[in-house]
This record gives C-alpha cells, sequence and structure tokens, in this order.
C-alpha cells in the first residue's frame, strides 16, 4: 500500500483528494489548519498551519516512508499591487511558497530512501498575467521555478516533481471574485467552463503512474492554458 500525503485536507480539492486516494486503496496522510472529517482506517490526519515549520518538521518526523506528496494548501488574494498591504503579501508567500519548499524538502528526506512523487500546485495566473494576483501569481511563480529546479537536484533518487494549474474551480479562492472577474478569467481559457476536482485527480493520477518515471519538471495547466 502506497503512502500519500496530502496538504490542506479540510475542504475544497484536498479534501477532495484525501477521499479519491483512500477510495483507490492508498494510505493517506493530510493536514489543515482544522480538524478533518475524514473518518477511515487509512487515513491520519495532523491539525497544523503549514507556515509552522516545527509543526511541519514533526509531522514528517513521524512518518516512516512516503511514495506521493501532493502541495495542495494555499491561499489567494485578488487585489491590485498598489493596494496590497506588506503584511497579506507576506502570508501569501509563506502559505504558497514557503510552506511549499519546507514540505518538499523533509519529503525528500524520506522518498530518497526508494524513489517518489512530488506535486506542487500552481494556478492559470501565471501564465496569463491575471490583473489583481500580483502578489498570489508571483508566489505560484517561484513555485513553479523552484519545482524545476528541485526536479534536477531529485531525479539520481528516482524522485519526479511536476506541477498542476488549476483553471478557474468553484472553490473557496473563486467565490469571493465578483462575477464579472470570473467571467473575465473563464473567457481566457480555451475551454470557457469551470474544471471540476475529477480533472485535477487526472492530471495528478498520470504524473505519480508508475509509468511516468520520465516526466519531470513540467507543468500542465487546466483550461487550454499554454
Amino acid at each position: 500500500m502506497k503512502t500519500i500525503l496530502i496538504t490542506g485536507t479540510s475542504k475544497g480539492i484536498g479534501h477532495y483528494l484525501a477521499n479519491y486516494y483512500l477510495d483507490k486503496g492508498y494510505k493517506v496522510i493530510g493536514c489543515s489548519r482544522r480538524d478533518s472529517d475524514i473518518n477511515h482506517i487509512n487515513f491520519t490526519g495532523f491539525c497544523l498551519d503549514v507556515t509552522n515549520e516545527k509543526a511541519v518538521k514533526n509531522m514528517f518526523s513521524s512518518i516512516n516512508s512516503l511514495d506521493i506528496l501532493i502541495n495542495n494548501a494555499g491561499m489567494a488574494s485578488m487585489n491590485s499591487a498598489i493596494l496590497a498591504s506588506t503584511e497579506r503579501v507576506r502570508d501569501i508567500v509563506e502559505v504558497n511558497f514557503i510552506a511549499t519548499f519546507v514540505a518538499c524538502r523533509e519529503a525528500v528526506k524520506i522518498m530518497m530512501r526508494r524513489g517518489g512523487r512530488i506535486v506542487n500546485f500552481s494556478t492559470i495566473a501565471v501564465p496569463l498575467s491575471l490583473e489583481g494576483e500580483a502578489a498570489y501569481a508571483g508566489a505560484k511563480s517561484a513555485i513553479e521555478s523552484f519545482t524545476r529546479i528541485l526536479s534536477k537536484e531529485i531525479s539520481k533518487f528516482n524522485i519526479t516533481a511536476n506541477i498542476i494549474g488549476p483553471c478557474a474551480m468553484d472553490t473557496d479562492l473563486l467565490r469571493g471574485v465578483p462575477d464579472y472577474k470570473v467571467k473575465k478569467i473563464l473567457a481566457m481559457q480555451s475551454i470557457s467552463t469551470y474544471a471540476e476536482f475529477d480533472d485535477v485527480a487526472n492530471v495528478i493520477d498520470f504524473f505519480i503512474d508508475d509509468r511516468s518515471k520520465m516526466i519531470t519538471g513540467q507543468t500542465i495547466y487546466l483550461g487550454g492554458i499554454i
């Protein structure tokens, strides 16, 4: 039985993915800032903030083996760059980039024994250069650059690292965005509809498949974005 660790499993995509991989027979380790409602014999949940490095390191130190890491936890804030507070920008960078960096670092220490798969989350806000998403897209751009470099550094351990960039989805990240802005984003996609959680799982399945051993340092955006 393979072990998969997913960050941000209390709601949204992370919650869906945890249940999805439990149904597929994986042992799932999840973490989130609030207790998870997932009740399954193969699920272990940690209540922690991914920006708390000590807590994250303690979580990883309790794991004996790890096959897959999915860095799903993140936060966004749609606002003009000139109106964004330094505190808000710092929070966005810490949650999206630094937390991903730390989780990858700690995961590799375990995976280097027998190989593994890492999937990090970006967003179509990066290639589309979406207005109002300067801090969020900036942090996700850092994740993309970091993941490409990381993939080279860890390839000798038979570990791959790839990136998925979801398009517009019916999640908390978009529910606070005005309808006219959402429609503008959808119009920029080649496939001008919301993606579903299963669309995300499909790409992750590809990245973590045993046959994908030659796929690393790659980014797949949903919605036909290139």
